[in-house]
């Protein structure tokens, strides 16, 4: 059965994912109990134990399909669907945002002086570091696309410093949105504009700096392994979830400091 051809994965046994759900449901129960109390040494440990244990798992995911070279198209194409499968349910997690923002943007309730923005809670002007954030995200969107173009015709050296572009804009995002919200004169506590606000786009900001680390990643393994253009299933993937973020973003910018300004 071993050398019998497949027309589907069939998946190494491996400890990892067991040892990560452990953990997960140890960083979740840790978080529950410690929820009103400072940060410990015990939910260090998790947090680095859940970083190592992902190394691991994608070292070896790795050795699958440059060694061993078990990733072929079958694989290739179920990875590709498991990838839009989990953008979609980040759809999902995202619209769950929006549904709360338009229900209490469009029908005020008498709590937050049926008006909008509630009453006394000063927003962030849509043409300031908003705009400019915009901006940034659509540039790095054209520069992330340019550099797939440049991998496809293995143009390597173009890729990685559009690539590198695409990363310091990321991190300039990261930036402007830290100082906007030390900037911001209402809480997440500042009723259901505060609370949509700042779970919405904080919940994209940690998406854009696991984009940006996805796509450093990229960067990092196009410089130590010579991957064939037909063979970059890591960075097509890095791609697309960049692209969500930016398609995100776009929906935030209009709807919440735009529409609801």
């Amino acid at each position: 059965m071993k050398n019998k051809f497949h027309p589907f994965h069939i998946v190494t046994l491996s400890p990892w994912p067991i040892v990560r759900a452990i953990l997960s449901w140890a960083a979740t129960l840790i978080a529950s109990v410690n929820f009103n109390t400072t940060f410990n040494v015990l939910t260090l440990l998790v947090f680095i134990s859940i970083c190592r244990t992902a190394y691991f798992w994608w070292k070896d995911t790795t050795r699958e399909a440059m060694l061993q070279g078990f990733h072929q198209n079958h694989v290739i194409n179920g990875l590709k669907a498991g990838i839009i499968l989990f953008i979609l349910s980040e759809v999902l997690f995202f619209f769950s945002f929006f549904w709360a923002y338009f229900h209490s943007r469009i029908r005020p309730t008498i709590e937050i002086g049926q008006e909008w923005p509630p009453y006394l809670v000063k927003i962030f002007n849509p043409i300031n570091v908003p705009l400019l954030n915009t901006i940034i995200l659509i540039r790095s969107g054209a520069s992330v696309t340019w550099s797939h173009h440049a991998i496809i015709n293995n143009i390597k050296k173009e890729s990685l410093i559009r690539l590198a572009i695409t990363c310091i804009l990321g991190v300039y995002f990261t930036i402007l949105q830290a100082i906007e919200y030390m900037q911001a004169e209402f809480s997440i506590s500042d009723s259901s504009f505060g609370s949509t606000f700042f779970l919405a786009t904080g919940f994209h900001g940690l998406h854009v700096i696991i984009g940006t680390t996805f796509l450093i990643t990229s960067i990092l393994r196009l410089i130590i392994i010579n991957n064939p253009p037909n063979h970059i299933i890591g960075l097509e993937i890095a791609i697309w979830y960049w692209h969500f973020v930016d398609i995100v973003w776009l929906f935030l910018y209009s709807s919440i400091y735009w529409w609801g300004n």
